[in-house]
């Protein structure tokens, strides 16, 4: 579904990303780890062509992606949760929501939230006229993760979607992800450092001076992997 092939990215004359190698199969679950300042934020960002690479290629459902705008590779299929949530404060929780439909490869005119959304945030379905910014961390985070669902993504892109939150709804998060994975059949790549949510994926990459340098099925993560990659 997704395969990066040779990627270098810059930042001016700053060598960020390095011959990056990495691929994800339909309704597989993979997760990049590494230490911080490492990039895996910057892999997330030209994934999502918010970044332009300098060399290498982006594959997309056998398409060459490079060239497209962010808005193009949503209405693709590619779902994205940046690092920081980013839900605008200002609006409510459905009006938050009812942006992705933006997402869609046919817009849909439609002000109800689809039952399956609000079965897998359950938290969410009290909260429709709270307004975002009102919201703890972690609901912010279920919130951004909802409205990316709502474009009806094939790829959700998530950047560490567990950071500063409360461990309960870490749990939740993790079930909700996983519950998409094996009932939608809907692929993820995650920048992640809990450690039982990187177990949670089938394969993962491990990033350092912005290249892999290990990659594997995550039943064989071995305990000096963990030491040397996640700051836990």
């Amino acid at each position: 579904m997704l395969q990066v092939s040779s990627l270098n990215v810059f930042y001016g004359e700053s060598h960020i990303l390095r011959d990056i190698d990495l691929s994800v199969e339909a309704g597989e679950m993979v997760c990049v780890i590494g230490r911080n300042g490492v990039g895996k934020t910057t892999l997330m960002k030209a994934i999502m062509g918010l970044l332009s690479p300098r060399g290498g290629t982006i594959v997309f459902d056998g398409e060459k992606i490079n060239k497209k705008t962010p808005d193009r590779r949503a209405r693709m299929g590619i779902g994205y949760v940046p690092q920081g949530r980013e839900i605008i404060p200002r609006l409510t929780v459905k009006e938050n929501l009812l942006l992705g439909w933006e997402a869609r490869q046919k817009t849909v005119k439609s002000s109800k939230i689809p039952e399956e959304i609000l079965e897998l945030f359950p938290a969410l379905r009290s909260m429709l006229g709270r307004m975002g910014g009102n919201l703890s961390g972690g609901q912010q985070q279920q919130l951004a993760i909802a409205r990316a669902l709502m474009g009806k993504p094939r790829l959700l892109v998530l950047d560490e979607p567990t950071e500063g939150i409360q461990p309960s709804i870490v749990l939740e998060i993790e079930n909700a992800i996983r519950r998409i994975v094996e009932s939608e059949g809907i692929s993820v790549l995650l920048v992640e450092q809990h450690l039982h949510f990187v177990r949670q994926a089938d394969r993962y990459y491990a990033l350092q001076r912005g290249g892999v340098v290990a990659s594997g099925p995550t039943s064989e993560l071995s305990q000096d992997t963990i030491a040397q990659f996640l700051a836990v």
